[in-house]
C-alpha cells in the first residue's frame, strides 16, 4: 500500500500567545462560535492567511492574462466556500477576517439552520453523528460547509424544544 503521507500541522500559534488583547479577544471568539480550544480557532486564522497570502502573491504577478486567470480561480474557490461573492475582486479577499472562515463552519452553519440553539449543541449534535450532508452524516465540527451544500444540510433527530412542550402539555 505504501507508506502514508507524513500528516503536518494545520495551524501556526500566534507569534506572542501572552499578549492581553489578543487573549482576551481570542476568548471572545471561543465562546462566540463554541469551539473546543484556540487550536481550532489558529487553524481558521491560518486558512485566513493562506488566502491572503494568494491574493498577495497574485497581486504581484505582472502579466495581466495570467493574473486575471489567477483571480479567476482564487475568487471562485472563495466564492464556493460562501465566503465572497462572484463579483468581488482581490482587495476583498484581504479584508476577510476570521469571523468569515468560523461562520463557514459546519458547527455555525447548524446553529444558523436553526437545528441547535447554542453552538455548543450543534457541535455536540455534528459530534454524535446526528447532522446529515447530503445524505452521509459527517462528525466533524470544523467541517467547511461550501455554498451548495448548505441547503442539503439535515439533522435526523427533532430537539424538543420549551415552546413545543408546552403545546403538547
Amino acid at each position: 500500500m505504501g507508506d502514508p503521507k507524513k500528516s503536518r500541522r494545520k495551524w501556526q500559534g500566534p507569534r506572542h500567545p501572552w499578549r492581553k488583547e489578543s487573549l482576551v479577544s481570542e476568548l471572545a471568539l471561543l465562546g462566540k462560535y463554541g469551539l473546543r480550544n484556540k487550536r481550532e480557532l489558529w487553524t481558521a486564522a491560518t486558512n485566513l492567511k493562506s488566502f491572503r497570502e494568494r491574493a498577495s502573491e497574485i497581486l504581484a504577478i505582472e502579466d495581466p492574462e495570467v493574473r486575471a486567470a489567477e483571480e479567476k480561480k482564487l475568487i471562485q474557490r472563495l466564492s464556493s466556500l460562501g465566503l465572497m461573492s462572484e463579483e468581488a475582486v482581490l482587495d476583498n479577499v484581504l479584508g476577510l477576517s476570521v469571523e468569515n472562515i468560523l461562520d463557514r463552519r459546519l458547527q455555525s452553519v447548524v446553529m444558523k439552520l436553526g437545528f441547535a440553539a447554542t453552538p455548543y449543541q450543534s457541535r455536540q449534535l455534528i459530534v454524535h453523528g446526528h447532522v446529515l450532508l447530503d445524505g452521509r452524516r459527517v462528525t466533524s465540527p470544523g467541517y467547511m460547509v461550501k455554498r451548495d451544500e448548505e441547503p442539503k444540510i439535515t439533522c435526523d433527530i427533532k430537539l424538543a424544544s420549551p415552546e413545543a412542550a408546552q403545546q403538547e402539555a
